[in-house]
């Protein structure tokens, strides 16, 4: 990732190794601000109040909680009470408890002397493959996107993303924005429409910031105008990512991702899902089955933001009652295909 001008990555060890430190995603855009995770305890605050997002990224954080845990206590009772804390703290996304799987497999077996060291370094392995998966995705999405370009070479290329599936969500790259960024860089011209997404705004906030990092050309817009955007022909295709595929295709991501999906069919714009084989659930059957989190209902009813002197402040939008599912499930006959780091799976 881009980040004032510097590669970095959005998720490292500490200079002592024994924790970790992430950007604080409730900060941006209008501070950047690194936040240390020392224990398991800080882990789970940061995934389930949202310092750090989007399922690769909540894989790796759980990855090192479960790490920081065996340090202070490498026992089987131990490691199950804090994998226990970690798996609840998102249940929608499958990278949580894909991640702790494997590092508690890592250290199976092991004394309990060394299961502190063996998980941080299947910790780190999982950051490491993260970003080479996405490395992946985004090249082979860059093949798709020239494609896409090839057919109206004398215009930008207009890519619509909803959420953030970029580099903050991951290790590096992004799933979504992991074409996007490869294709600016390889000279094709390409624009990107940014819903804002409501309730928490990650597009206008996050993802802008991202594109805005890297010298990507975007807009950011309303949740509700991408139809319109279609509808008039100002979107080559739609590029999301996901917290979720299940055994059939169907697709989970974040609340209002259907509707795009809806938009895009009837308008014929194609509709692509980008994401690596750790999102994908081939044990659960279709979307209907996969537990849809329930979030705080004043990420609806309030809004923060800086004011006209530059503090930030929270401001209230309503008085009444919100509902705030985080997710929706996008039915697989909606997708025209799947980006993933083995290249592009296209739904016959």
């Amino acid at each position: 990732m881009i980040l004032e001008g510097r590669h970095t990555r959005s998720i490292a060890r500490t200079t002592d190794g024994k924790g970790i430190r992430i950007l604080d995603q409730r900060q941006l855009p209008w501070e950047i601000r690194w936040a240390e995770l020392r224990d398991v305890d800080a882990a789970a605050v940061a995934i389930r109040e949202m310092w750090t997002r989007g399922a690769p990224m909540i894989g790796a954080t759980a990855a090192y909680g479960l790490a920081m845990a065996l340090a202070v206590d490498a026992g089987d009772a131990g490691m199950d009470v804090a994998y226990d804390t970690l798996v609840e703290t998102r249940p929608t996304a499958i990278n949580l408890r894909w991640a702790l799987d494997q590092v508690r497999a890592a250290v199976a077996g092991l004394p309990p002397a060394e299961r502190a060291a063996a998980a941080f370094a299947r910790a780190d392995a999982i950051c490491d493959e993260d970003a080479g998966l996405c490395r992946s995705i985004g090249e082979h999405g860059l093949a798709l996107l020239r494609s896409l370009h090839a057919k109206n070479p004398g215009r930008p290329l207009n890519i619509l993303t909803h959420c953030n599936a970029g580099w903050l969500a991951t290790v590096d790259y992004g799933t979504a924005t992991a074409p996007i960024y490869l294709a600016h860089d390889a000279g094709i011209p390409v624009h990107v429409w940014v819903d804002e997404t409501r309730p928490r705004n990650q597009g206008a906030l996050l993802t802008a910031f991202e594109l805005r990092n890297h010298g990507v050309p975007h807009t950011v817009i309303a949740d509700n105008a991408g139809g319109l955007l279609m509808m008039q022909g100002q979107v080559d295709a739609v590029i999301v990512g996901t917290d979720r595929v299940t055994a059939n295709g169907d697709v989970c991501n974040k609340i209002g991702t259907y509707l795009k999906a809806l938009a895009a069919r009837d308008n014929g714009v194609p509709f692509y899902v980008a994401l690596p084989y750790t999102t994908f659930d081939p044990a659960t059957a279709r979307g209907a089955d996969i537990p849809i989190e329930a979030r705080s209902a004043e990420e609806v009813t309030r809004l923060t933001g800086p004011d006209e002197n530059g503090r930030i402040a929270t401001i209230r939008v309503t008085d009444s009652f919100a509902l705030n599912p985080a997710f929706d499930v996008t039915p697989a006959r909606l997708v025209t295909g799947y980006i993933t780091e083995r290249g592009v799976l296209e739904r016959i």
